[in-house]
């Protein structure tokens, strides 16, 4: 009798995976789906919330959004990626009670084997507030036009160096195609000046760098109705930014303009 020996199932790539994430957990609204390909363990970093374990925390708040948000969609703009990680840009978009928002997002997931294992993120709310409030809805941007194609390159350390010395920078960005939260459509720049950077994630894909980095400094002005101030907060961005001739030229950041906000409002300062 002929030995037959059986063949593993190829491990899915993080691309593959964020596919996955995007097309059958979340534009499908599926929880199901997503407990095959995340792992129980799970975590969200998003601000300074931590949503602990698949089941018990990150699936049940993105189902809150999902019910806030019965129509809510994604749309990817950006991927890059690594042997264990992937980076995206991306925008939600839908309706709550018949008001309607579109608001960006830059996340990166990492993975171990088929599952992907952990995710930090940030959420333009601020935007999604200024659009729910007056009642007019930003255009979603164009989608990237294959998300899904596998063009991993080897990190490049020098772009990683510079983009480090750049996070050191105070805001608004002095590249006009960096491009911050919702400042091309307002026009107010957030006004931060920074003091010190921790990095949490870095990767670079060629010349692209994606990061996470919680930054702490003062608040010079940009938030309506937030007076500046001279003690010390804290500001979460995450960036996919793109590195030509050692120096940061383009690329998205999303900040936490709305934990920023709340944290100052502990403060005293503003409404």
């Amino acid at each position: 009798m002929p030995v037959t020996h059986a063949i593993a199932a190829p491990v899915m790539t993080p691309l593959q995976l964020l596919k996955r994430w995007v097309v059958d957990y979340f534009n499908a609204h599926d929880d199901a789906a997503a407990r095959e390909f995340v792992a129980p363990g799970y975590t969200l970093k998003i601000g300074d919330k931590v949503f602990a374990g698949r089941d018990e925390q990150w699936l049940p708040a993105v189902a809150q959004q999902m019910k806030l948000f019965p129509t809510l969609g994604m749309t990817v703009h950006q991927t890059i990626s690594g042997d264990d990680w992937v980076a995206a840009w991306f925008s939600e978009h839908g309706t709550s009670e018949g008001l309607t928002a579109c608001w960006s997002g830059i996340a990166i997931y990492r993975s171990s084997g088929d599952r992907l294992s952990s995710c930090v993120a940030q959420e333009d709310y601020a935007t999604r507030h200024r659009q729910m409030k007056s009642g007019v809805a930003d255009p979603v941007e164009p989608p990237t036009e294959a998300p899904w194609h596998e063009s991993r390159e080897p990190a490049d350390d020098a772009a990683k160096a510079v983009v480090r010395h750049w996070l050191n920078q105070s805001w608004p960005p002095a590249e006009p195609d960096v491009r911050c939260d919702d400042e091309h459509i307002t026009g107010v720049p957030l006004r931060f000046e920074v003091e010190s950077s921790e990095i949490d994630t870095l990767y670079a894909s060629g010349p692209n760098v994606a990061f996470h980095v919680r930054q702490t400094g003062t608040y010079i002005g940009g938030l309506p109705g937030v007076e500046p101030m001279q003690r010390n907060a804290v500001l979460h961005c995450n960036g996919i930014v793109r590195v030509f001739d050692g120096v940061v030229r383009q690329g998205r950041v999303i900040r936490d303009r709305f934990g920023l906000r709340a944290s100052l409002k502990k403060m005293g300062v503003g409404p």
